[in-house]
């Protein structure tokens, strides 16, 4: 009997270290300093719109129910800018006006992330952008889903957007950013 219990034992330690797997964030175009383990990762390339220079890569991961958005942008003025997840993965126009409003399923006025007189789903916040053009923003959020199929918290099928300038997080409905100047799909 002591054997059998012997023998079980140690297949159960051996599967259980077999099925661990991890994943690892590209590090080195970001300032991210922990490696994040993720089920269900997407990266996002942003391209230029409205004849700017803006572009970039934004990822999102999700683990345990949170998803986690990391984004690096470059060919940017220097100063404040904001990004918003809009309605739709289109990307094609030349402004960007493709990618419709704001992302705001649960019909809220716009805002800033967390307040609680309301915020759309979308209104991800301002970012600085240093002296060379280049800026990132990190969130993490339970709001967000990737590819879950809930209409309030989905992010597939959307679109990031980088605005012209800072989101003042009370002109309605999208914060008077300006123009959209990099657009990505959010798309598998």
């Amino acid at each position: 009997m002591k054997n059998i219990a012997l023998v079980t034992l140690t297949l159960f330690a051996f599967v259980s270290c077999n099925d661990v797997k991890k994943e690892t964030v590209d590090q080195s175009n970001t300032d991210i300093k922990e490696i994040i383990v993720s089920n269900k990762k997407i990266t996002v390339p942003l391209e230029a719109k409205s004849e700017s220079n803006a572009k970039g890569v934004a990822k999102f991961f999700e683990k345990s129910g949170k998803v986690s958005f990391l984004a690096k942008i470059s060919g940017l003025s220097p100063g404040i800018h904001a990004v918003h997840l809009h309605e739709k993965a289109d990307c094609s126009s030349v402004d960007g006006k493709s990618a419709g409003g704001h992302w705001n399923p649960t019909f809220q006025p716009h805002g800033k992330w967390g307040d609680a007189s309301g915020y759309h789903k979308g209104d991800i916040g301002n970012f600085n952008v240093n002296e060379d053009g280049e800026g990132s923003i990190a969130l993490t959020t339970n709001e967000w889903c990737i590819g879950c199929g809930d209409k309030n918290k989905d992010i597939l099928g959307k679109a990031i957007i980088v605005h012209q300038g800072a989101d003042d997080f009370t002109s309605q409905p999208s914060g008077a950013a300006g123009a959209r100047v990099s657009c990505g799909g959010i798309i598998e």
